[in-house]
């Protein structure tokens, strides 16, 4: 239209963000985050230990950062 400015598109998906964070991460990512390694990951995993999953049409994992943060403040103990 004349005189408006186009749509901005919003990115979704692994490319969306909240605030500065991605929505979804990576076995990589979490495992940086963690400063765990991935065997460590994929040990807690098979000992369903680790935060909930999302696995990809290709096999790859993803976790939601909700689920991360979620999963993390069930293991806080109390000071």
């Amino acid at each position: 239209m004349p005189g408006h400015p186009p749509p901005q598109a919003q990115p979704r998906g692994e490319l969306a963000s909240m605030g500065t964070q991605r929505q979804h991460l990576t076995i990589a990512d979490i495992c940086q985050e963690l400063g765990i390694s991935r065997r460590t990951f994929y040990e807690w995993r098979a000992k369903k230990r680790a935060p909930r999953c999302i696995k990809l049409p290709n096999g790859d994992l993803r976790i939601r950062r909700t689920d991360l943060e979620a999963w993390l403040e069930s293991r806080e103990e109390a000071a």
